[in-house]
């Protein structure tokens, strides 16, 4: 085990699970190239870029706590436009429940080969959320913490699983009506956010616009809790 910085753990596991998902998928797509969380590869593609974390929930596995998974993505970046390209496949597999979520552009939401959709639920008060506490930045945790009081007065209840790739395909699958956190990197959301997305849900950034992949804070919806969310979420402010 390696303590990248405080908070963020690496283990063995980590980098060899990496290195087998880049081999394998250099096999596959042999253009496209790699946004890894261990830096495994620093190719880039000219069109295709897999983004990939090989443990989200590193330190829930160190623990023995059963909730990690991997996830995959595939970003799609047309060579005439200049914005970020488009997620066009996306795999969360929870190891430990042998759970695997995935869609695809243009297809549906699955889990172990079933469709999925989001909660239907559109009041706050009848909804269960999910969160992440913040591994640095901690200049927004007294606001953030006023949201989760707010929630935990005013909902079914919050939950913090520990791996936001989890989170987010829970909320696909309408175990969570929504989630949110900051403080994150591609490789932890878009494969997750992806899957909400096919599965009928939004994603934002606080701010409610579409800078969710690289702008390090998302909010996925289950899509009827938009406004609410939007308005609590908008208050994580730095002091």
């Amino acid at each position: 085990m390696e303590e990248k910085s405080l908070n963020s753990l690496v283990s063995y596991v980590d980098k060899t699970a990496e290195q087998m998902i880049v081999e394998t998928l250099s096999e596959l797509l042999p253009e496209a190239g790699f946004i890894a969380e261990e830096g495994t590869s620093d190719k880039v593609g000219d069109q295709y870029n897999w983004i990939i974390d090989p443990l989200d929930g590193t330190t829930n596995f160190l623990h023995g706590l059963p909730v990690y998974a991997v996830s995959i993505a595939l970003q799609f970046q047309d060579e005439d436009e200049d914005e970020d390209g488009d997620i066009v496949l996306g795999v969360v597999y929870e190891v430990n429940r042998d759970e695997c979520f995935y869609s695809w552009k243009g297809g549906k939401a699955f889990l172990n080969n079933e469709e999925i959709s989001v909660s239907k639920e559109s009041n706050v008060k009848d909804s269960l959320f999910a969160t992440g506490f913040p591994y640095y930045d901690y200049e927004r945790i007294d606001s953030y913490f006023e949201v989760l009081k707010h929630l935990a007065q005013n909902s079914r209840g919050v939950r913090r699983m520990g791996s936001a790739a989890v989170d987010l395909a829970y909320v696909a699958c309408g175990r969570f009506g929504a989630f949110f956190e900051y403080s994150l990197h591609p490789w932890d959301v878009a494969a997750g956010a992806f899957i909400v997305q096919q599965a009928g849900g939004e994603v934002f950034d606080f701010k409610g616009g579409d800078n969710w992949l690289h702008g390090k804070e998302i909010l996925a919806t289950n899509g009827r809790l938009d406004a609410q969310m939007k308005d609590l979420v908008g208050r994580i402010k730095s002091t």
